[in-house]
């Protein structure tokens, strides 16, 4: 595995700060770079966001499966969460309050999405886990404190998924839904692994909100 994560290696994309109505956090997926989220942040179809995409050492988060034992995956978990709290933390700085922030992540970065936001519980502008689910094995005790306050977060994934069991979709869905979330949870029969028209959709939905929450 490389070395841990740099919070100063983010794409920048959309909206410049003075003028975006939200900032939208971009994960990518094991295998991938920040620069493959960009076309699914055109497909949202919202130019007046800030995107930024920050990119994982040697491309992934961590170096296992997200249901090994969580030792298995350190210190670059705790790496990558810490990077995510960083980026939070600057968009605070900058104007954009956590309800004023978005995170959408696909596959590894999906999972380090539920993660995070299970882990630092506040109100968010929204949240997408696009075929992931909270990390660690089966039996993990889910003793997560704070309130999510009605955060609006989309789950998407496949009934038949090689990485991302749906049992740990379920589990996911509702967890978030006890740390307050308002969650929609969607399964797709037999779809890849991949992000569908219909996700994209739903996720451009909830930025249409988050943007008129930023016009307020």
């Amino acid at each position: 595995m490389a070395a841990l994560h740099r919070a100063e290696s983010v794409i920048l994309a959309g909206a410049p700060r003075e003028r975006a109505k939200a900032a939208v956090i971009l994960v990518h997926g094991r295998g991938a770079t920040p620069e493959s989220m960009l076309p699914l942040a055109e497909a949202f179809g919202r130019d007046d966001m800030l995107y930024l995409a920050p990119r994982a050492s040697g491309s992934a988060w961590y170096p296992n499966s997200f249901l090994a034992p969580i030792e298995a995956n350190e210190p670059w978990l705790s790496s990558a969460l810490s990077i995510l709290a960083v980026l939070v933390d600057r968009l605070a700085a900058d104007g954009f309050p956590s309800e004023r922030v978005g995170i959408v992540g696909f596959s590894q970065g999906a999972c380090l999405t539920a993660e995070f936001i299970a882990r630092n519980a506040r109100r968010y502008g929204m949240a997408g886990v696009l075929t992931g689910g909270l990390i660690g094995p089966p039996g993990t005790l889910r003793n997560y404190s704070g309130s999510l306050e009605g955060t609006l977060v989309f789950l998407g994934s496949s009934d038949i998924d090689p990485h991302v069991p749906l049992e740990r979709v379920h589990e996911t869905r509702d967890v978030l839904i006890g740390l307050g979330a308002n969650v929609d949870a969607r399964v797709y029969p037999s779809m890849g692994h991949t992000v569908n028209d219909d996700e994209v959709r739903v996720v451009r939905g909830l930025l249409d909100a988050l943007a008129k929450a930023g016009e307020a």
